[in-house]
């Protein structure tokens, strides 16, 4: 069963919402749609060319990581039951949609088909940059089987990474997120995480204008810059080249 489509949700609390978004709307370059929902909760950035894997929700309590994958199927029941035969748990079903949780506890819904093409990378000065890839932060106990379940879920094979505590999937053509899986030093009682990772071909440039824009840096590597939101919402700047989401 083929999965169509992936939608990150960057799930805000209502006091942070406001600021948190207008930020996202600045790092993506991509206006806000009409409010949808009985309170107006939902919204998706809109990118001028291509289709958006980027929404917003609005949440009563802070979630553990910001933020929750939507996977996208023409078959919601069918990808639920494999998603269970792979070793996830259905915690929410019957709805049109499920809630579901991977192997090591990551929330994520599987959702009606949706798919499109993939958003153009957006020009700024220094280069461009994208949104393009979620990151699974998963404690080294539980990261062959949760690599492989979602490997097997997306039917989207693992390959050899940077390095060894990197394992991207093969991002099949047109989809608009790469899924990086990545291997942390947590211990085996935590619960597998998720960031948004951004390419872009000045990196420096690129966290100078997040910095601008009210991001504030944690830290950095040669290849990547780790920031927050005005949420508090960790995500990274790497110097992934934006058109094919791969190293220079």
């Amino acid at each position: 069963m083929a999965v169509t489509w992936l939608t990150a949700f960057l799930d805000t609390v209502a006091s942070d919402a406001p600021a948190a978004e207008a930020y996202w709307v600045g790092v993506t370059g991509w206006p806000l749609s009409e409010r949808r929902g009985v309170n107006g909760e939902f919204a998706t950035l809109q990118p001028p060319v291509g289709d958006s894997p980027l929404r917003v929700q609005v949440v009563g309590a802070p979630p553990p990581n910001g933020m929750h994958l939507d996977v996208h199927t023409e078959d919601v029941d069918r990808l639920t039951t494999e998603a269970e035969r792979l070793g996830a748990s259905a915690e929410a079903t019957g709805l049109g949609y499920a809630v579901c949780r991977s192997p090591g506890g990551l929330t994520f819904c599987v959702v009606p088909h949706t798919a499109g093409q993939r958003p153009a990378p957006v020009p700024w000065p220094g280069g461009t940059s994208l949104v393009d890839q979620l990151c699974l932060d998963i404690p080294k106990p539980a990261f062959e089987a949760e690599a492989d379940f979602w490997a097997a879920l997306t039917g989207w094979p693992r390959v050899e990474g940077s390095s060894p505590e990197f394992n991207p999937l093969e991002r099949p053509p047109g989809q608009p997120l790469r899924i990086l899986l990545q291997q942390t030093q947590d211990g085996p009682d935590s619960l597998v995480g998720m960031h948004l990772d951004l390419s872009s071909e000045d990196r420096d440039t690129e966290v100078e204008r997040h910095v601008r824009l009210g991001g504030r840096v944690l830290r950095g590597t040669d290849r990547w810059t780790v920031l927050v939101d005005p949420s508090g919402r960790a995500y990274c700047v790497t110097r992934r080249n934006p058109a094919t989401g791969t190293l220079p």
